[in-house]
């Protein structure tokens, strides 16, 4: 049995493709955890900044949402929301957002308002929030989902926030100048775009899964042709990890069972 989670080895992974320099629009959830490992273990110069204000906060505790009041301790500025946007879209900054849907197709575009029609939903979500901003205005993009064929479809039901639009050239001449998916990090995979054509491709395949499983839970036709196993977490990765980024699990979850039951002993 493995000794991390799905969670634990989706925030470190995603942590894995932040730079050193780049600036991290983080929203609640996965997204906050990835950008707390990033600083933490894997790119201490990163800054992580958030919609509501606090720009490089210590986090020295995880908060639990964009308005947890632990965004803004230790920060080396409190400003506002249009301050933070204003930051997110800044043209000499490498700001990373990292975001969240209920659906996304081959070329990262991202639905999270409905699934169904807009004037009969069957089912109605949040809606945009900041992600159309980020999606839109950021350097990059990575995308956290859950892997399953009813979120990786071949058509949004709505689209809330552009990716690579119809791939190639399609984005820019829609009138964004940058932006544009990096990765979509999943609970079975890190999934990145062809540079040319900006589909979706897998990149990495998690230890516990094969790129079989990774396309048969695909709603897409998905090239698994460059699929490469990832590297699992380091003892030092996941010590962090546990004892300095989560160490109450508000976001990590339950502890794998294999570990649990060491722990005991």
């Amino acid at each position: 049995m493995e000794n991390y989670t799905a969670n634990e080895i989706m925030a470190l992974s995603a942590g894995r493709l932040v730079k050193n320099g780049d600036i991290l629009f983080a929203g609640t959830g996965l997204s906050m955890l990835a950008a707390t490992v990033a600083k933490r273990i894997h790119a201490p110069e990163a800054v992580v900044f958030f919609e509501t204000g606090g720009i490089d906060p210590s986090l020295d505790e995880l908060p639990l949402a964009v308005a947890d009041p632990r965004v803004m301790v230790g920060t080396s500025i409190n400003t506002s929301l249009v301050d933070a946007l204003s930051l997110l879209g800044h043209p000499k900054f490498r700001t990373i957002a990292f975001l969240g849907a209920a659906q996304i197709d081959c070329y990262g575009n991202l639905n999270s308002t409905l699934l169904g029609t807009y004037e009969h939903p069957r089912q109605r979500f949040p809606g945009s929030g900041g992600a159309c901003d980020a999606a839109s205005m950021a350097y990059g993009v990575i995308i956290f989902m859950q892997h399953q064929r009813r979120r990786f479809v071949e058509k949004l039901d709505y689209l809330t926030s552009p990716g690579w639009m119809t791939g190639g050239d399609s984005r820019r001449q829609a009138g964004f100048d940058r932006g544009g998916p990096i990765a979509v990090v999943t609970n079975l995979c890190v999934m990145k775009f062809d540079e040319h054509t900006k589909m979706m491709y897998l990149d990495e395949y998690y230890p516990f899964t094969d790129p079989g499983k990774v396309a048969s839970e695909t709603g897409f036709d998905l090239d698994i042709s460059r699929a490469r196993m990832a590297s699992p977490p380091s003892e030092s990765e996941l010590a962090t990890l546990r004892s300095g980024v989560d160490p109450q699990r508000l976001i990590l979850g339950p502890m794998p069972t294999s570990q649990a039951a060491a722990d005991k002993f």
